[in-house]
């Protein structure tokens, strides 16, 4: 089986007409977790945006091979069946459909699409239960509508509780760390770590080293100007950290 999950040759990509990816490559073995950083502006955001194919973005040029096929040429929802996730930078309220509403339907497609029968009750509230406990989140979270009242960090943990319900084959976190405090992002850490397995990769998008002080990457790169100026082991992270972006 070829190790390699991801494989970005030459990505440009902009939306309304401005370029904002000026050329990507970037390649990911199964089991990696892979850190970007870089500046406000830099691309990182894009990067998740082109990957997950959110509408408005326009590629025009290079490609994207995922798990050997071309995931340019998937509509978003296949790429999501196909086991790509997003955690939102800014996730979104749905007001009148509950958490665990929203998340048996998305289970039952992903599972539609691979050619198994939906999941029963019984099995889905077992397989909810078991999940809810990894992020540490209460029984009663999965009535509330989604994300609506919640504070940053409950938002960030529902992201990772649905990654967990998903179980996808590669994980891209926008950010997950922006506004959280200290016992959030280990919580919201501790999840990430718990789903990880030598078959499964990450993306971890972030401005800082903290997050990475509880999820360990493999790869660090910086991206600035839409471009990979720079890639490391984990140490790249503390560089940045003591001397900023403004050094590559």
């Amino acid at each position: 089986m070829n190790n390699v999950l991801l494989k970005i040759s030459g990505l440009k990509a902009g939306i309304e007409g401005k370029e904002i990816l000026r050329g990507i490559d970037l390649e990911i073995s199964r089991g990696e977790i892979h850190a970007v950083m870089g500046p406000n502006g830099a691309g990182k955001s894009t990067l998740g945006a082109v990957l997950t194919g959110k509408p408005g973005y326009e590629v025009t040029g290079g490609s994207v091979v995922y798990d050997g096929h071309d995931l340019l040429a998937m509509a978003p929802e296949e790429r999501s069946w196909a086991g790509l996730f997003l955690s939102f930078q800014y996730p979104v309220e749905i007001p009148g459909v509950t958490i665990s509403s929203f998340l048996k339907t998305a289970v039952n497609a992903k599972r539609k699409a691979a050619g198994l029968e939906p999941m029963s009750a019984k099995e889905f509230l077992a397989l909810q239960k078991e999940k809810m406990a990894l992020v540490r989140m209460k029984p009663e979270f999965a009535k509330r509508d989604v994300n609506v009242g919640f504070s940053g960090g409950e938002k960030k943990r529902n992201e990772i509780f649905q990654m967990a319900m998903l179980s996808p084959t590669l994980s891209i976190l926008d950010e997950t760390d922006s506004g959280l405090d200290v016992d959030a992002l280990k919580i919201v850490a501790d999840g990430v770590n718990a789903l990880h397995t030598p078959e499964t990769s990450a993306i971890i998008i972030t401005h800082y080293r903290k997050l990475l002080d509880y999820i360990r990457p493999d790869v660090v790169h910086v991206l600035k100007e839409g471009r990979i100026v720079a890639t490391g082991g984990p140490e790249l992270a503390d560089v940045i950290e003591n001397e900023g972006f403004d050094r590559f």
